[in-house]
């Protein structure tokens, strides 16, 4: 049985950092599209980064790129995602998803494409 179980989150100051973790099990972490992604109150739900099949390639969004990082231990089955230099509007819930699919620059970012998904974890920007 797949599960994504997110941890980490929680209340830091503008500028300050967080790490993120998602603990994995069911499937064999190196097989899968693994990514992050967020939702505010009231907007939709967006591709924060994500880890392609076999580490291939990492992609960010233009509003987290230089901030954070994704990476991932497959030892633990975990992936992280480091934030720093955190803003008010990097708050919302950060959720983990996986697809078996190939993702590519233009399209790791499609909800859509994800078939599985944590139960967030919320991050809160503020002084």
């Amino acid at each position: 049985q797949v599960q994504l179980v997110e941890s980490g989150g929680g209340l830091v100051q503008p500028g300050g950092s967080l790490r993120l973790s998602c603990a994995t099990s069911g499937f064999r972490l190196d097989s899968y599209t693994i990514a992050w992604f967020r939702q505010a109150p009231g907007k939709e739900r967006e591709g924060v980064s994500c880890i392609g099949i076999s580490n291939v390639a990492t992609y960010y969004s233009h509003s987290v790129k230089g901030r954070f990082t994704i990476s991932k231990d497959n030892a633990k089955n975990t992936v992280y995602l480091e934030m720093k230099s955190l803003k008010p509007e990097d708050t919302a819930v950060y959720y983990c998803a996986i697809t078996n699919v190939l993702v590519v620059s233009t399209t790791w970012s499609m909800k859509y494409k994800y078939t599985n998904w944590g139960q967030g974890t919320q991050v809160t920007v503020s002084s």
